[in-house]
């Protein structure tokens, strides 16, 4: 079969796109940025196109994938109609491709990529061979998103955005939180949650949910889809070589899923040393500096990863560059993110990472919210500024610099250390 991905790059796509080479299929697609990611896959011997003008989109294309990023006016997705092309999403592919094997899945608003993970090295070093999908990379997969397992345990990020995880055919589903986000899908947190309650219906009779039951809206929506559920809050803590409160209440709801399966994590979750752009130490700079590069984009994530550096670098200056992602999810927990850098000492923001421009309906005077933060801030322009800004006048010694948000950003954080 010959697969064509547009948006080849996307962290979920990408791990699609080499699953099904790995497969024996012959894979191609497009993306506007040249990246880490794109690279990997071109090493695999897949061809990756940069122009997304159509004109890629070979005649005798079998399946046409695109990510979310991509719309339906795109170039690429009215060539594959106009040739009468099979189109799926992304997610659409995804169920497809895991429907006939054992699929535990990792759903929340926050802690996905983390959860997943550590199930992943659980899972694989209790001999289970799974196949697996995660939004980030991670070092005992050499740096990558997937894994091509022989079980027929299949082990996936299932993300809520649009409704994308309700493609996905779960048996075992473990849920980490339900807070809310992405309201420029979901008309508000009862919208949003309904999602989840819709996802766990899916599962069958004999399925398993495993969430965090102090958790009063986890509670509510796994107890709403009738099925087995398992408390992850009943399992002992174990011994973890990454800080934070939040990555202890992933780890319970791995500890969970292998007691349910028949095997003890606590060996795989004390060796999980993190993941990229989850709490990612870069290193030093030449003047001293630890930077440390976070994904955390929402409210809560951000006050967990400053919770998190507070753990593990006690007595030490904590400084976040932000770069807020898109101006929707700014409006829509404002006033959540002026509270979220309360136990930082100094927060330097940058221009909003304006990933869909073609449905923001408001825009954020970001000078504005930078003064509206509860502590010390200050504006910095585009990301290279604020580096400069940061570089020449903010930071000292000993000091640790968080790097925060889910678009270009991290670039910054890397090209520091470097």
């Amino acid at each position: 079969m010959k697969i064509y991905c547009s948006g080849i790059g996307g962290i979920g796509l990408s791990a699609y796109a080499a699953l099904q080479h790995a497969a024996g299929h012959e894979v191609l697609g497009s993306d506007q940025s040249l990246t880490p990611l794109t690279v990997d896959l071109e090493g695999q011997g897949i061809t990756v196109f940069s122009s997304q003008d159509g004109s890629n989109v070979p005649l005798d294309t079998d399946l046409f994938v695109y990510s979310e990023a991509i719309p339906e006016h795109a170039p690429e997705r009215k060539k594959a109609t106009e040739l009468g092309i099979v189109q799926k999403s992304y997610f659409e592919a995804l169920g497809e491709l895991s429907k006939d094997h054992t699929v535990i899945a990792v759903c929340g608003t926050h802690g996905k990529s983390s959860t997943t993970a550590m199930a992943t090295l659980a899972l694989i070093d209790a001999g289970m061979d799974p196949t697996v999908v995660v939004g980030t990379k991670i070092p005992q997969l050499d740096g990558r998103n997937w894994r091509k397992g022989e079980s027929d345990i299949f082990l996936l990020e299932a993300c809520e955005y649009r409704g994308s995880f309700l493609n996905l055919h779960p048996r075992i589903v473990l849920m980490t939180n339900v807070d809310g986000d992405h309201f420029d899908s979901f008309k508000n947190l009862e919208d949003y949650q309904n999602a989840y309650s819709e996802f766990l219906a899916r599962l069958p009779e004999d399925g398993v949910v495993i969430t965090h039951m102090q958790d009063a809206d986890c509670q509510r929506i796994a107890k709403q889809s009738c099925k087995p559920v398992l408390d992850a809050d009943v399992c002992p803590k174990v011994e973890l070589s990454v800080p934070g409160v939040h990555m202890q209440e992933n780890a319970l709801l791995v500890s969970a899923l292998s007691d349910h399966m028949g095997f003890s994590a606590s060996k795989s979750l004390k060796g999980f040393t993190g993941t990229w752009r989850r709490m990612e130490v870069k290193g030093d700079t030449s003047s001293g500096v630890t930077v440390i590069d976070d994904y955390a984009h929402h409210p809560v994530e951000i006050a967990a990863t400053i919770a998190a550096a507070r753990e593990a670098y006690p007595g030490r200056r904590i400084v976040c560059l932000f770069q807020p992602h898109t101006h929707d999810r700014t409006i829509q927990f404002y006033q959540e993110f002026l509270i979220a850098f309360d136990a930082a000492d100094l927060v330097v923001t940058t221009d909003i990472y304006d990933a869909r421009p073609d449905i923001e309906k408001e825009l954020v005077d970001i000078a504005q919210f930078t003064a509206d933060i509860h502590t010390t801030a200050q504006y910095g322009g585009p990301p290279m500024e604020a580096r400069t800004l940061l570089e020449r006048d903010i930071l000292q010694q000993d000091d640790v610099l968080l790097v925060l948000g889910a678009g270009d950003i991290t670039t910054i954080a890397t090209e520091m250390v470097s």
